[in-house]
């Protein structure tokens, strides 16, 4: 399984990533995490993207290409993977195909997981991060809630509802994601790789993504 997840902030994608994961071998590549261990780790490239980082600032696509490129040649990703929101841009989506074309890597398909605005909203909204920075293990309120007191049920950190997880901050990421990443959409129509798939039920929509027989 080689694919790639599309869908809005709060349709899905962690959630089903990790379903695939378990049930395929194949590993979850979010480009926060490898920009967050190329930092912890120290290496030339973290280094450098922390200087970014630090600032607020947007890590350049040079760097984040280089950094998708050495994940995508280490021995795990041979079982498969499953890039989660990633690439975010058409820039960065043609970025990436020259680089799967130069590792002779071929894409099984790209999944756009699609759920509803309310659906979205009350996501995240009632999602909660351990504030462990080495755990951040994520609840709902709702259907997953945190240990009593509001504590992380693996390490007993506090969970917290971050800054963009507001009603406010939501609505903010959603219109970003509707301007630069949503047009992903076309360009993987025209590459004929385009999956839509609805994601309102977990188990349902792993199913759905099952049938496709990747």
């Amino acid at each position: 399984m080689k694919i790639i997840l599309l869908g809005s902030p709060g349709a899905g994608k962690g959630t089903i990533a990790k379903m695939l994961m378990k049930d395929s071998g194949a590993v979850q590549i979010s480009t926060g995490d490898i920009l967050r261990s190329a930092v912890k780790e120290g290496t030339k490239l973290g280094i450098e993207a922390k200087k970014y980082m630090d600032k607020g600032a947007l890590v350049p696509d040079v760097l984040i290409m280089e950094i998708i490129e050495r994940r995508l040649q280490q021995p795990d990703c041979e079982r498969g993977f499953i890039l989660d929101g990633f690439p975010r841009t058409v820039k960065q989506a043609h970025l990436l195909n020259k680089i799967l074309e130069k590792l002779k890597i071929d894409l099984d398909c790209v999944i756009n997981l699609e759920a509803p605005l309310d659906v979205i909203l009350g996501r995240l909204t009632s999602r909660r991060t351990c504030s462990n920075h080495s755990c951040q293990e994520i609840y709902n309120i709702r259907n997953n809630p945190p240990a009593s007191g509001g504590k992380c049920k693996i390490c007993g950190h506090i969970v917290v509802q971050r800054d963009d997880e507001t009603e406010e901050a939501i609505a903010e990421r959603i219109k970003i994601y509707n301007e630069k990443t949503a047009p992903l959409i076309s360009f993987y129509q025209e590459e004929k790789l385009l999956k839509n798939v609805e994601s309102l039920y977990a188990e349902e929509t792993f199913n759905a993504i099952k049938a496709l027989k990747i």
